[in-house]
């Protein structure tokens, strides 16, 4: 205990307090104040924050393939998307999924496919280059399912040999192993697409071949029998059988029903989870089982990627990319906080906007998450703009730590209320929260023969339980048993090394940066073994030059722990990390303050090419340009202020008084609840006008409404066309009501209220850092026109 303590003192007490007549504050203090203007200059009018959310170039290969495939492709598109997939080429003719990380086959299968859609010859040097990168690697026979699942779409890959995804899952219950719900929100909305998409084995021309890419290599074997997976490969071979053979009413129900999930969950702003991938698949599955491209549902799912769009002027001419996501929500939180560390009033107008913007993005109606949590009322917050039916914990905690850094209004206290009500019921049984999902936790689904590529899965992770236990402390429930079960969740999950994991970005300095913060706010002294271990990890792991770094490569090798370029936001997250343990005056924080100022822009802002957030761990990382400047700001702004955020005693909510979530009784999760969450229609057989094709398409009906309205091809037939535009859609819970104007109201997934009202303001274009054209985007909360459409025609019988 002595030599403990020994080391307590070296960490915290050794060091001298920062001189005030110190030069190093000095610019500190100038490096603050421009940081500050910068980024209250990047404030959106309606009071929000969007930084460009950078990915890879799958985003753009699949858009062009998805445009192929629909038969929208122009020239407006290709030409200025081919031109940016060609500027993020390697020198060894790969492309990486982030910057300056090491080539990877399916994002280089891809986007070679898509440069040739675009007429790059395959005898040009650069194909050549990556032509040989591929075949180095396996070629197309080693590239991921969903690599392989685009080249089969257009009969560059067989789809007999691709893993067998049974629309019948959307039948099981939430009761039964391996339901769509345990899956994590972003994979469920994504494999019921795909379900379709593989039990109708489209093939659509593609104009040329890949051939050059394969090797002729033999499939790999599957696992072995004495491993779970490789159980669960033989069971999907026998599951490939049965595609060949499905049972007729019960494939017909289950593509009806899959349809009419996948509608009913369709957002406001046309998107399917507020990201690329369900996105797309969503298009392409409701497509193919009859919809026209004219249908409101499909046209306001194809006009919203438009908002997601980036064209930009380049010296070699206009590039276009796509945004997987956006980040508005997460980022306007973020810019709150650091703006409160830096030392503006609430009462600021530049806070004040932003907290009446956060408010009305509340979401008061129920998602999917309700599914493991019937009784819970709702009261949380999206990442996006646009995501009502996917709430998370980590946004929620973010937004009332900012809420409760801004000027009161009367709608402030309920939202803090209804938040943290919210927040207690997300928690898991073992104490920790995931993101979206209570109790996401089933590992089996890790192994099935079409997860490899993401984590398939949301389970507790360190990041997220310690914002979560942050910002209920904030709220004066340090003492609650729901945060001490949260606390002894994360000091469980500290790492040998003295580390945390960080699941949503890179990665165990990001995960340490937001424990540390959360256990002091909690109580734990600065003196405990956790905090000392933790606080040695961060000292030991500094670069020479004074700042941290992480390579996203950590993910898959542990030698990259908390190794890697020095980047703004990474080293600010360890600055907030030692200065929450008390050691913001140590020789190691003032090396990391000298960093920061000395890499600053003239503009106050930073550069930070390095991609520093996660998507999927080992498999899709993200670049949020927002990070290199408020984590920063909040890093200098506590070091130079020396506070820490806490809700004044004043405005804290006691314990308890927040009134409990029905059916919550203390802290204990509700039990996982058996109902189905889409109750079949009792609807007529539907005509055979959208039956799949003999060649394996399935053809699109056309019979639009005289009156304007689209007379949709439903699973029930064709849906009676409403005037004014609207359609009387089949909805996972009967018919809904035609809405007047051509929306309709529709029942929600979890059989809450209907989307939020228009919030007004006008459309939500991209914010600071991202140029997109701001013409035809959809107004900021408006519905979709019949955006409750219709899912037709049960898909027709599989093609032969």
């Amino acid at each position: 205990m002595a030599d403990l303590l020994s080391r307590a003192g070296h960490a915290f007490g050794a060091d001298q307090p920062m001189d005030e007549s110190d030069e190093l504050l000095d610019q500190a203090r100038a490096a603050l104040r421009r940081a500050r203007d910068h980024l209250l200059a990047r404030q959106d009018p309606a009071g929000w924050w969007q930084g460009e959310l950078e990915t890879n170039v799958t985003m753009e290969a699949e858009d062009l393939l998805m445009r192929r495939f629909l038969g929208i492709l122009t020239d407006a598109e290709t030409v200025p998307t081919a031109r940016w997939i060609r500027g993020q080429q390697r020198a060894d003719g790969s492309w990486a999924t982030f910057y300056d990380g090491p080539g990877d086959l399916s994002t280089t299968v891809e986007a070679y496919a898509a440069l040739r859609l675009a007429g790059d010859p395959p005898e040009a040097e650069h194909m050549h280059r990556a032509r040989r990168f591929v075949l180095a690697n396996g070629g197309i026979e080693r590239t991921r399912v969903f690599t392989r699942l685009w080249l089969a779409l257009f009969g560059e890959w067989p789809w007999q040999r691709l893993p067998a995804i049974p629309p019948e899952v959307v039948l099981l219950p939430a009761w039964c192993p391996l339901n769509v719900y345990d899956f994590a929100c972003w994979a469920r909305q994504t494999i019921v697409p795909l379900a379709i998409v593989r039990s109708l084995r489209p093939v659509r021309p593609l104009g040329f071949t890949l051939s050059e890419l394969r090797t002729g290599r033999l499939p790999e074997r599957a696992p072995s029998l004495r491993r779970r997976s490789g159980w669960l490969h033989r069971v999907d071979a026998v599951l490939r059988g049965y595609e060949r053979r499905p049972i007729g009413p019960l494939r017909r129900n289950a593509m009806r029903r899959a349809a009419e999930w996948i509608v009913a969950r369709q957002e406001a702003d046309g998107s399917w989870g507020g990201i690329q991938p369900p996105w797309v698949y969503s298009i392409l599955a409701l497509h193919l089982v009859g919809y026209p491209l004219d249908h409101p549902v499909l046209r306001t799912g194809l006009a919203g990627l438009e908002r997601f769009t980036i064209r930009e002027q380049t010296p070699g001419g206009e590039v276009r990319r796509l945004e997987a996501c956006q980040s508005p929500v997460w980022d306007t939180a973020l810019a709150v906080n650091a703006l409160a560390d830096a030392g503006l009033p609430a009462e600021h107008p530049a806070l004040v906007r932003a907290r009446d913007w956060l408010l009305d993005e509340e979401i008061t109606r129920t998602g999917d998450w309700a599914v493991r949590r019937p009784t819970l009322s709702p009261g949380g917050w999206a990442f996006e703009f646009d995501n009502d039916g996917y709430p998370d914990t980590d946004d929620t905690a973010e937004v009332l730590l900012a809420l409760l850094r801004t000027a009161r209004d009367g709608r402030t206290r309920g939202a803090l209320e209804r938040g943290a009500t919210w927040l207690r019921g997300m928690q898991s049984r073992d104490g920790g929260w995931g993101a979206f999902d209570a109790d996401n936790t089933r590992t089996v689904t890790r192994d099935l023969p079409f997860c490899d590529f993401g984590e398939v899965i949301d389970p507790p992770t360190a990041d997220v339980t310690a914002h979560v236990v942050e910002a209920l402390c904030a709220l004066g429930r340090a003492d609650a048993p729901v945060v001490r079960r949260g606390l002894g969740w994360l000091l469980r999950a500290q790492e040998p090394d003295g580390s945390w994991f960080g699941r949503w970005g890179a990665n165990h300095v990001y995960g340490t940066g937001a424990v540390l913060p959360a256990l002091v706010a909690a109580g734990v002294r600065p003196d405990d073994p956790a905090v000392i271990r933790a606080v040695e990890w961060l000292e030991r792991q500094q670069n020479t030059d004074g700042g941290w770094g992480e390579d996203l490569r950590s993910y898959r090798d542990p030698s990259w722990r908390g190794r890697g370029h020095s980047t703004p936001s990474q080293t600010a997250w360890a600055l907030l990390a030692l200065h929450a343990a008390g050691a913001g005056s140590s020789v190691a924080a003032r090396r990391g303050l000298e960093w920061l100022v000395r890499g600053q822009r003239p503009d106050g802002g930073w550069d930070e090419p390095y991609f520093t957030g996660t998507g999927f761990p080992g498999d899709f990382y993200i670049n949020y340009h927002l990070y290199r400047l408020v984590f920063p700001v909040s890093a200098l702004g506590r070091l130079l202020g020396g506070g820490h955020p806490t809700a004044p005693a004043s405005e804290a909510l006691p314990a308890g008084e927040a009134v409990p979530a029905p059916g919550l009784p203390g802290v204990e999760p509700t039990p996982t609840t058996t109902i189905d969450p889409a109750p079949p229609t009792t609807i007529a057989e539907p005509p055979p006008t959208a039956a799949a094709t003999a060649g394996g398409e399935a053809t699109a009906p056309s019979d639009p409404a005289a009156s304007g309205g689209s007379r949709a091809a439903t699973p029930s037939g064709i849906a009676d066309a409403v005037p004014g535009g609207g359609s009387r859609a089949a909805t996972p819970s009967g018919i809904a009501d035609a809405a007047p104007g051509g929306g309709s109201r529709a029942a929600t997934p979890a059989g809450g209220a209907g989307r939020k009202s228009p919030r007004g303001g006008g459309a939500k274009s991209p914010g600071a850092g991202a140029r997109a054209s701001g013409a035809g985007k959809p107004g900021a909360g408006k519905k979709p026109a019949g955006g409750a459409g219709t899912t037709p025609a049960g898909g027709g019988g599989a093609p032969s």
